[in-house]
């Protein structure tokens, strides 16, 4: 990641990620979230993989509050943790 000088990576990230989140997703956001694609969303729907999911009658969401939370709880601690 390029960064400006005198700006350090972590605090870029934290002001990209500080944007709130819709309380539900669609499948897009979902795979930007994920940095994925749309088939591998679906796929992790069909796997029963992917957290939150709602259906409304065609459409399906996600519920971000409910995929962070996942995300959270799949991370790997960090070295200083």
């Amino acid at each position: 990641m390029r960064t400006s000088p005198g700006v350090e990576p972590s605090a870029v990230h934290e002001t990209v990620s500080a944007t709130p989140l819709p309380m539900l997703l669609t499948i897009d956001e979902a795979a930007d979230l994920l940095r994925t694609s749309r088939r591998a969303i679906y796929a992790m729907i069909a796997r029963r993989q992917l957290p939150g999911v709602v259906r409304i009658r065609r459409r399906v969401l996600v519920r971000s509050a409910d995929l962070l939370d996942w995300l959270h709880q799949k991370r790997a601690p960090s070295p200083e943790e």
